[in-house]
């Protein structure tokens, strides 16, 4: 090279001549700078063919002109160089192009006729220095790099790791040098697994994917992990470089998040969002296939009760086995979800015999009918079921839930612990109820409802000395409405607590028209819903305003709950049925016999009067067991210092064989049916 062959001689040692042919033909880059004025004196054919200019040009340019540094700087690295204090440099210089390239220059001070000139070789070194930043850069991440890596042999020999490899795995450097990785191999990652990865890398040059590593303690993590590859100079695999990352913890955050978001907390079913995707995709399945789906929803009969008395702990358990139940009357391919409090639904796919899915029904009413034992309490409770199929009751997962539920409704209405297939007849009621929801809306507006009256008479005097007052609606299509067809609809959507409010202040008024008019002690019962407790729809202070404004006392109005309240033990429905006690106002229990009132609980609330439901009324017959059960309840209730009125005396019989037992009171069709104030007046005239 010229550096070896010409640095620190002169041109007067190697002949003028030899000197030129060398400068002029030499293949390497070689200039002749005046020091005194940073003139480039003389530039060979390669300096031309480098800077991109002609040997002329470059011949009249100054250093300045190809070097980025400033003059002072460039005229002090050229005394430098005059004095021997150092002949190698790195300089960026400009081509003709305006290319800046990074060129390492040795230069010496030469003695020619024009004097002491630098004669100075220039190698361009831009593509080793890029190249020695990116070494220094690639070692510098590998070094800090957050994520582990490893370099082995095509026999998985460990060459080198990085500082973030013992932090993952565990092992020290020196621990893994030189062993087989085997040593981080956990065998989760199945050897199937293994070879494909092999073959990826092999094929491609490159693999990206999750792995099961095992680090040095024994705990195995799961990790993402990126495979490349290093080729010899014929092209063959000769390294392979291995990165991972622990992504345990990052999984498991994934995997919560979306089982909060697809699972119930408490039992592990599938929720109301998992269960719509499941059906949806049934269905779809179903209709490329040709095949039906069967969906089944459920409510436990019962639960309330349970929660109410045990505890919502109970409830909670209960729950949870009620689940495991249902799961084991399906097949794997089945869904089950809880959609509701207590309400469960099942996807139950490829249906060709509905035979089937009735034996599913059949299994889960069976399971859920048999006893819980729930910690020290054996828990009894059934289910009410509906049924709907696709595609013969609807396409759409929206519609077929509807159906389903309906049907479901129509179990519970037929009792506890059965089932019904939908019908197009349900999704006539369901029509219906809509319209009946929209009308009674517009009728609490306008006022469209009226009160009839049904005497209650005395038995040992046949004298009239309470009503029971039944709300009637003057619908201005339909006519008069029973409350049959509007009551319970009233109480599902809580208008119930207006309507009850209304009834309570119209008949309060008529009590008072009848107390001044008839007899000072004329009652008149009204009957309160469940629903006014709960939602704590009645303001005991106002009621007992009214009253005073009308100047009655609360005698003259008797409240009628049924059974079923008296066993809910919120405190705020006990609370409520003692101020009724406290304002003077007497309570009746309805449909007497047909629940689960307990004698305590008779006691407890204050009741006044019992009211022997109509079903044990309507089959007297001297010696007939319904008689007994009456006379028992007779005798019952005057043992507590309760009265009793009978419901739904319709014949004279009934009425003497009550009598003769000590019945109080008796109201039915005997006397009158519920009729308008007018009519209830005429009737006592009479």
């Amino acid at each position: 090279m010229i550096e070896n062959e010409l640095p620190g001689i002169s041109a007067s040692e190697v002949g003028e001549e030899l000197f030129q042919r060398v400068f002029r033909k030499h293949s390497s880059i070689m200039l002749l700078i005046d020091p005194e004025n940073g003139i480039i004196i003389d530039a060979n054919r390669a300096a031309a063919r480098f800077y991109g200019y002609t040997e002329e040009a470059l011949r009249a340019m100054k250093l300045s002109d190809i070097n980025v540094l400033a003059k002072d700087e460039i005229y002090a690295e050229m005394q430098l160089a005059l004095n021997e204090r150092r002949n190698y440099f790195i300089f960026r210089h400009r081509l003709a192009g305006g290319e800046e390239r990074t060129v390492e220059v040795h230069s010496s001070a030469i003695e020619t006729r024009e004097g002491i000139l630098l004669f100075s070789i220039v190698f361009d070194v831009t593509d080793r220095k890029q190249a020695e930043a990116s070494l220094r850069l690639a070692s510098m991440v590998y070094q800090n790099s957050s994520e582990a890596m490893v370099v082995t042999t095509t026999d998985d020999v460990i060459m080198a790791v990085n500082p973030a490899f013992t932090k993952v795995t565990g092992y020290a450097a020196e621990e893994a040098i030189g062993r087989h990785a085997n040593l981080v191999r956990s065998w989760r990652t199945d050897l199937d697994t293994r070879k494909g990865i092999r073959r990826t890398v092999e094929e491609t040059g490159t693999w990206t994917g999750e792995v099961w590593v095992k680090r040095k303690d024994g705990e195995e993590i799961l990790c993402r992990v990126t495979i490349n590859t290093v080729l010899d100079d014929d092209g063959k695999i000769n390294r392979l470089v291995c990165q991972f990352s622990d992504i345990t913890h990052e999984k498991e955050s994934d995997e919560l998040i979306w089982r909060q978001a697809n699972f119930d907390a408490l039992t592990g079913l599938s929720n109301r969002s998992m269960f719509q995707d499941r059906l949806d995709q049934a269905l779809k399945k179903a209709q490329r296939d040709g095949t039906s789906v069967a969906l089944l929803v459920l409510d436990v009969d019962g639960f309330k009760e349970v929660n109410d008395t045990l505890g919502h702990g109970i409830g909670d358990k209960l729950l949870q086995a009620a689940a495991q139940r249902l799961l084991h009357c399906v097949r794997d391919s089945d869904t089950v979800a809880r959609v509701g409090g207590d309400e469960f639904a099942i996807i139950v796919g490829d249906v060709t015999d509905v035979h089937n899915v009735e034996r599913v029904v059949h299994a889960v009413l069976q399971s859920l009918a048999e006893p819980f034992r729930i910690d020290v309490e054996e828990v009894y409770v059934s289910a009410s079921m509906g049924i709907t199929f696709f595609p013969d009751d609807g396409v759409d997962g929206a519609v077929l839930l509807k159906n389903a539920d309906q049907a479901m409704y129509a179990a519970k209405g037929k009792g506890r612990n059965r089932f019904r297939f939908f019908t197009p007849a349900m999704q006539e009621a369901a029509q219906a109820r809509k319209r009946i929801i929209a009308d009674l809306r517009v009728a609490l507006a306008e006022n469209q409802f009226c009160l009839h009256y049904q005497p209650i008479v005395d038995l040992r005097t046949g004298a009239i000395r309470k009503a029971e007052a039944l709300v009637r609606w003057e619908h201005p299509e339909h006519g008069m409405v029973s409350p049959a067809a509007f009551i319970r609809i009233a109480e599902e959507t809580g208008m119930i607590v207006e309507l009850g409010e209304w009834v309570f202040r119209a008949a309060s008024r008529q009590a008072a028209a009848w107390r001044n008019a008839l007899h000072p002690d004329f009652q008149v019962s009204v009957n309160v819903s469940p629903v006014q407790f709960q939602s704590s729809g009645i303001d005991h202070d106002a009621w007992l305003a009214h009253l005073q404004h009308l100047q009655i006392r609360g005698g003259n109005v008797v409240v009628e709950i049924t059974e079923g309240l008296l066993m809910d033990a919120r405190p705020e429905i006990t609370n409520q049925l003692l101020r009724f006690r406290d304002n003077g106002m007497q309570v009746a229990l309805d449909d007497f016999g047909t629940g689960y009132s307990s004698l305590s609980y008779l006691k407890k609330f204050d009741i006044d009067y019992i009211k022997i439901d109509q079903a044990f009324v309507r089959n007297l017959e001297p010696g007939s067991d319904d008689l007994a059960l009456c006379e028992a309840m007779i005798v019952m209730a005057h043992k507590l210092g309760l009265k009793v009125i009978a419901e739904g005396v319709e014949t004279d019989a009934q009425r003497q064989l009550l009598a003769e037992r000590g019945c109080d009171y008796a109201q039915g069709y005997l006397f009158s049916k519920p009729v308008p104030a007018a009519q209830f007046e005429a009737l006592l005239r009479d």
